[in-house]
Formats: C-alpha cells, sequence, structure tokens
C-alpha cells in the first residue's frame, strides 16, 4: 500500500456531476476510493470499526463539501487529506491513545530501510497494533502516505522535530518488534549420531 493507491483519477465530468449532487457519480467516487481509504483509516487507528467510520465521516464529509473542491490540486489528494483528518480527529478524540509516547531510548532514523520492508504481513499486523496510535499514524502518513514532516506537523498539531522523533522513535520500536524470536534451541545435530 503506498500514497499511489490514491492516485486515482477521476474524470472532470463524473466531479460536476458529484457537484450537482447526482448520487451515480457520488456512489462512482465513493467505490472507488473506499478501499485506500478504510486502508488509510486501518493503518492509522489499528482498529477496523474505528477505520470503517472513519472511513463513513470521510465520505459525509466529502458529501458535504464537495462543491468547494476547486481543482487546485488532485481530487484524490483532497480527499486523503479529508481521511486523514477525520482520522487525527478520532485520535484526539482517544485522548488516552494520543498521550501515549514512545521512551527516548533511540532516537536516530538511521539509513535502514523501513521495518516493513523485510516482514511479512501478519507479523507487520501485529508490530504496527502494538505501537501507540498516533506513533503509528505518523510512520504510515510520512513512510507510506510520503508526508513531509512539516505537512505531518500541521495536521497533528505538534512540532516538526516531533514529527522526526515519532519516525525515529517508531522506526526503531517497529523494527524490534519485527526481530525474529531469539529463542535458545538445542542443537539437535550434536546429540543425534
Amino acid at each position: 500500500m503506498s500514497a499511489a493507491s490514491f492516485q486515482i483519477d477521476v474524470p472532470d465530468t463524473v466531479l460536476a456531476r458529484a457537484r450537482r449532487g447526482e448520487v451515480g457519480a457520488l456512489e462512482q467516487i465513493y467505490r472507488a476510493f473506499e478501499r485506500p481509504s478504510y486502508t488509510l483509516a486501518l493503518r492509522m487507528l489499528g482498529d477496523a470499526d474505528h477505520a470503517r467510520e472513519t472511513v463513513h465521516d470521510a465520505m459525509l464529509h466529502l458529501l458535504e463539501r464537495i462543491g468547494q473542491f476547486r481543482g487546485e490540486a488532485p481530487f484524490w489528494g483532497w480527499l486523503r487529506q479529508i481521511v486523514v483528518n477525520q482520522a487525527l480527529m478520532r485520535l484526539r478524540k482517544e485522548r488516552g491513545l494520543v498521550l501515549e509516547e514512545l521512551p527516548d531510548d533511540d532516537a536516530s532514523e538511521g539509513h535502514a530501510p523501513p521495518p516493513w520492508a523485510l516482514a511479512d504481513a501478519r507479523r507487520l499486523e501485529q508490530a504496527l497494533a502494538r505501537l501507540p496510535a498516533l506513533t503509528r499514524s505518523v510512520l504510515w502518513l510520512y513512510h507510506v502516505e510520503e508526508y513531509t514532516h512539516q505537512e505531518i506537523a500541521e495536521m497533528t498539531g505538534k512540532s516538526v522535530s516531533f514529527s522526526k522523533s515519532q519516525v525515529a522513535r517508531g522506526s526503531s520500536r517497529l523494527r524490534a518488534l519485527l526481530e525474529p524470536e531469539q529463542e535458545a534451541a538445542p542443537c539437535l545435530g550434536a546429540t543425534a549420531h
């Protein structure tokens, strides 16, 4: 999943029909963006029910504000921002999740590939679920959705250094969670003769 999954071109004719409130055009937009919107919300929130509710809220917001879309940026970027904002609003409502931060043990981002580059999907899902919600969201926005630290800071109401530290610490923590278990297994070859 990447920002490219959101990069769906919507014909101007469909947008014009949607601005007029035509149900068929609005449904076409919904169907095209339902899956990438859900995936983004799920990655940010870590909860399937909250992700579905966020997509629902984002699409309602879209219906209310489609007339405000001016075409100065791609439609998909405008809608993606709505989904991100709705997910961040949900995180803010869940105050206990937002206040949880990672310890300052390792703040160096380093040059290692993103932790998920070498992980299988199941292990990655489990590791992401163990991160604080805000950290998981910042990681996803930065590495996958390709937002800048400045953009993330503006969206979260935090500083650029906060975004950078969350990416560095979150990546470090995610790497640790994805490391294979170092179990002391007996050497079977040494005992069998």
